[in-house]
């Protein structure tokens, strides 16, 4: 049994998805944590209290493990790049937490930047080795970014660089990241991992899409594209918006009885949220606002319906490191259209699985919804051959290789 600390300071692997700083890492901690606690690992998540009325502590991981909640600067949503200042303060607290509870952990797994940071600071009182994952990549963001005020800081680049310095091991959730690793980041070779991130089979399994649209209270009827993700701008879904718009004037059959759901954000609190505004101005100017519709984050139990009720998912993002929302949809036997870029061009098999399309270019994924909407045959083959290959992430198989990467520290440490 070991005893492993989980660092997420920005996000909490309990809060609800689809909001603006929660996605994909928050499922990957707190998934990878219930996995690891059935396996009899005592595992506790620490994280950024960003509520007072939230209780210090949750069991909401199983009988041996805990999600922390530390204060660190306004107990409120902040700013991640502001949580910065605030990380000597939770770095004091966790290291109080962990003297009250007279715990010292076997291993530190940090998650994005801002815990590598603090991973670092815990390392040198728990002498721990430290399991690192950015989940997103500084550099690779701003590549890509399209608006100045989407740049990401030189101090993250830069705590970055150290991260990739100091970490004992480096998990890259794709070949694609453990090159960008070594080519922008000088990684050394020899400490990263590639390990994919894994799905909860349990949850995400296909279901009769009859069955989920009934769940759902949908129209038997209604012919569903899904969208499921963050409201940013690097999520691409303007790209999906031109791409319903051209459907319509091209294929304007197809158009009667399609339905494309926008899940993640909050529609209501549009003045949180720049892109939110845009995306709904554009959906009016387009004239697909009867097919359109912006439902905000749904809760996982829900989510599953949705995957299984669709046609298709479409991931037009600009960049992904992985692709939580690709993996759980194809887990549910649902073909998957995604920008050919960083994980999604390692994990969406083109032509078997679904498509990949250069990135914003409405043209070419209008086209393969298209194809998808008219040849039910072709969507069942992917979906099944989809369901397959999701099969080979289940929790168990991707918590096995996090083990071994433990085991090989704590037997060898670098």
């Amino acid at each position: 049994m070991l005893r492993i600390a989980q660092i997420s300071v920005h996000t909490c692997p309990l809060a609800t998805l689809g909001g603006k700083e929660t996605g994909g890492m928050n499922v990957y901690v707190r998934d990878l944590s219930r996995e690891l606690v059935r396996r009899g690992h005592q595992v506790d998540v620490y994280t950024r209290s960003q509520d007072p009325t939230v209780p210090r502590i949750s069991r909401g991981l199983g009988r041996s493990g805990r999600v922390i909640h530390v204060p660190a600067g306004p107990e409120q949503p902040y700013p991640k790049h502001q949580v910065f200042d605030h990380l000597p303060q939770f770095v004091e607290g966790v290291l109080a937490q962990a003297a009250a509870d007279g715990i010292t952990y076997d291993v530190i797994h940090s998650h994005y930047w801002l815990s590598g940071w603090a991973a670092r600071e815990l390392q040198k009182e728990w002498n721990a080795p430290i399991v690192h994952m950015f989940h997103t990549l500084g550099k690779l963001k701003n590549e890509i970014a399209r608006d100045p005020r989407a740049q990401e800081p030189p101090r993250r680049i830069q705590v970055e660089e150290e991260i990739v310095r100091f970490a004992d091991r480096l998990i890259a959730p794709t070949p694609v990241e453990e090159r960008h690793l070594i080519e922008r980041y000088g990684a050394d070779p020899g400490r990263i991992r590639v390990i994919p991130p894994g799905v909860d089979l349990e949850r995400f399994h296909p279901l009769p899409p009859a069955q989920a649209k009934e769940h759902l209270g949908l129209d038997p009827r209604c012919r569903i594209i899904l969208f499921v993700g963050r409201i940013e701008p690097l999520k691409g879904i303007d790209t999906l918006l031109w791409a319903i718009s051209l459907i319509a004037r091209k294929h304007p059959d197809l158009i009667c009885g399609l339905c494309v759901p926008i899940i993640g954000g909050n529609p209501y609190r549009v003045e949180d949220n720049d892109e939110m505004v845009r995306l709904q101005a554009l959906r009016e100017a387009l004239g697909i606002e009867k097919v359109v519709t912006f439902l905000g984050a749904q809760d996982q139990d829900v989510l599953q319906y949705y995957y299984a009720a669709a046609e298709v998912v479409v991931m037009p993002s600009d960049y992904e490191s992985f692709g939580m929302v690709a993996l759980e949809a194809m887990a549910c036997g649902t073909p998957v259209i995604a920008s050919d870029v960083g994980g999604l061009a390692h994990l969406v098999r083109h032509g078997r699985t679904g498509y990949r399309v250069p990135p914003r270019d409405p043209g070419a994924l209008a086209e393969k919804i298209a194809r998808l909407l008219t040849d039910e045959g072709l969507r069942r083959r992917m979906g099944q051959r989809a369901a397959c290959f999701a099969e080979g992430y289940a929790w168990p198989l991707i918590a096995d290789r996090i083990e071994a990467v433990y085991a090989e520290l704590l037997q060898s440490p670098s």
